[in-house]
């Protein structure tokens, strides 16, 4: 047998080479922090024009009006949403095996934006009993045939997330999996 033919052989023994990671979501050049611990991604299709799916994700006053998580928002700044604005929000949490229920208190400061096509912000998420230093989210939307793609990454850093990786990014993915099926099921069933 040939040094080619058993290189082949090799290879298919060894089965389909490992799929690379995607490359992470951006927003104007920037991404979530890739040396994170805690990650998730995800994506849905909304059958919806981008403007109107653009409008209830940037609409942060009404996120409680279709996101059920939400419990409160406020802005802490003024005008149009830009780089630089900042918003606090809170959401209930279960309790876990590390932590009591608690109420998730967000700070979050937007630093990109594109409109119609990503956002970016970062911040702190402190509750009694429960801390993530640092959340860095982006968002992106690509308006499709007959609707929009939108496609979501997070991540969490701090000592307290990153002591349970695999709790963290279960509870990480269950509210990213409900943000982005409150989002569909807005944007497809009211108008505007």
């Amino acid at each position: 047998m040939s040094i080619t033919a058993l290189i082949a052989a090799t290879a298919l023994l060894a089965g389909p080479a490992p799929a690379t990671a995607p490359e992470p979501l951006s927003c104007q050049g920037q991404t979530v922090d890739q040396s994170a611990k805690i990650s998730y991604r995800s994506e849905i299709f909304v059958k919806a024009p981008v403007s109107k799916v653009w409008k209830l994700q940037t609409d942060l006053k009404n996120w409680p009006r279709w996101q059920k998580p939400v419990a409160t928002i406020e802005r802490l700044d003024h005008g149009r949403l830009r780089p630089g604005s900042a918003f606090r929000w809170t959401t209930p949490v279960p309790a876990t095996p590390a932590a009591p229920a608690t109420t998730l208190v967000i700070t979050s400061t937007i630093h990109q934006l594109k409109h119609n096509q990503c956002l970016r912000w970062t911040g702190p998420a402190i509750g009694e009993g429960l801390r993530i230093d640092r959340g860095v989210h982006v968002w992106n939307f690509e308006a499709v045939r007959g609707g929009t793609i939108v496609r979501t990454e997070e991540t969490w850093t701090g000592a307290q997330v990153e002591a349970m990786p695999e709790l963290s990014r279960q509870f990480l993915g269950q509210g990213l999996e409900a943000w982005l099926t409150d989002l569909k099921t807005a944007a497809e069933h009211t108008n505007g």
